[in-house]
């Protein structure tokens, strides 16, 4: 029992001093509207205009038979079920799909608060899978005919890439490869950790992703902050918000672009050498700030955390700490929806959507919890004209069951184009893959 009240009261603790740092004032004059590359002009509230809330989903699972909706024109069938937390899905050239099955991990502390603030509901939670499943297409009906285990006795995958005679893999703690033939369907040599990397992160900040460069010399890796807005001060974020770069024996690391709070989706823009990516934006400041976004990223950019957001508005809670900074932060190009947690990021490059989606960026969009209202749960697509962005638009729906009670079928997150241009979508907390073709 004394254990227990113990805990009680370390939650209690912690919810009050969040309450605490959550009570400040909106100043009006900090109200801005942006302009941003779509042509759109986004209105910025001031810092807590609103109260920071906190409302998580209750994950209810599909019923048999449903799925979500896509425009007309667009068939939506099931790709894969059964699945524990898909979390991001990888394409290799010869068709292969892979998806890597990993989620959170809470300790103890964590699991409890989860239990009372309804976390729990939201996500699949315990011991994380920590594997690679592979999926094979035989006869390109658009149906899987082989699936099987690719590689098991990992640490919370995300990332993956085949290079060469490698496939690599981007755990939280490390970029690992291994020996690799185009075509393999298993894979049992053990492999090697070329590069160590900071592990675990705020909420779901434990993703790694991987982008090979057009020279296939070079890796990036995306790694998100260890915290919402460098509460446990900024020693502790060495190396993280960042998009790495390194040679293919993680070699010779360098920062590419920093500031980005949480990247996750990273891919280049097809026809080009820019590098694009979906950021999750931080909490507590109000139910609309600050919007997540896409944004082509400049080497050597800013994009402010944890200092500024969206451009040089300084967050008042690191006030004055570092205005340099502020005044160097970029604009992001395409705004996203504030808490939406933007996380896959596919360029379309088949040629069976039509002009209309033809290199246009898909966003699998998680789904709120530091909102009133639910928000994201679904699939954007921002069609892309010259090279230029335009504004987002729902493409895949119907992951909300029933708003008035948070209910939700599943929450999309990876993303990937399949060889023979369907476009699929993991479904973690549903468990499934989803596929979307044209009709």
């Amino acid at each position: 029992m004394k254990s227990k009240n113990f805990l009680y009261v370390s939650i209690l603790a912690s919810a009050v001093f969040s309450s605490c740092q959550q009570k400040q004032k909106p100043d009006p004059a900090q109200a801005d509207t942006v302009a941003v590359e779509t042509g759109e002009k986004v209105d910025l509230p001031a810092p807590f205009a609103t109260k920071s809330a906190t409302t998580f989903c209750k994950v209810i699972g599909w019923p048999k038979g449903k799925t979500p909706t896509a425009p007309a024109g667009y068939k939506v069938s099931l790709y894969a079920e059964e699945l524990n937390n898909p979390r991001n899905i990888y394409v290799a050239s010869n068709g292969d799909v892979f998806a890597a099955l990993a989620t959170t991990e809470a300790k103890a502390l964590a699991k409890a608060k989860s239990a009372l603030s309804g976390k729990t509901k939201s996500q699949n939670m315990g011991e994380s899978p920590n594997t690679i499943v592979i999926f094979r297409d035989t006869n390109g009906d658009g149906v899987v005919d082989n699936k099987g285990l690719f590689l098991a006795g990992l640490n919370q995958p995300f990332g993956m890439a085949a290079v060469g005679r490698w496939f690599y893999v981007a755990n939280t703690d490390g970029l690992w490869r291994y020996p690799y033939t185009l075509g393999d369907t298993r894979i049992t040599k053990p492999g090697q950790r070329v590069l160590k990397l900071p592990a675990g992160g705020y909420n779901n900040h434990w993703t790694r992703n991987l982008l090979v460069s057009k020279d296939s010399t070079k890796l990036y890796i995306t790694v998100g902050s260890g915290s919402n807005v460098a509460e446990h001060g900024i020693a502790n974020e060495a190396r993280r918000a960042n998009i790495l770069v390194v040679n293919l024996d993680g070699s010779d690391e360098k920062i590419y672009a920093s500031g980005l709070r949480n990247p996750v989706g990273v891919g280049f823009q097809p026809g080009t050498n820019t590098i694009w990516t979906a950021v999750n934006e931080r909490d507590e400041l109000g139910d609309d700030l600050v919007p997540d976004y896409l944004t082509g990223v400049k080497e050597g950019g800013f994009y402010g955390w944890p200092y500024a957001y969206f451009g040089q508005h300084e967050d008042p809670r690191r006030k004055g700490e570092r205005t340099d900074l502020v005044k160097k932060t970029l604009i992001p190009d395409v705004p996203l929806g504030s808490h939406t947690a933007s996380l896959g990021l596919a360029f379309y490059d088949g040629d069976k959507f039509g002009a209309k989606y033809k290199n246009a960026a898909f966003i699998g969009q998680h789904g709120s919890w530091n909102r009133s209202k639910l928000v994201g749960y679904k699939v954007v697509a921002i069609p892309f004209s010259n090279g230029k962005p335009g504004k987002p638009e729902d493409f895949l729906t119907g992951f909300i069951a029933n708003a008035a009670k948070n209910e939700v079928y599943g929450r999309p997150v990876g993303v990937a184009v399949a060889k023979d241009g369907a476009l699929l979508v993991a479904d973690d907390s549903g468990n499934k893959i989803w596929r979307v073709s044209a009709n």
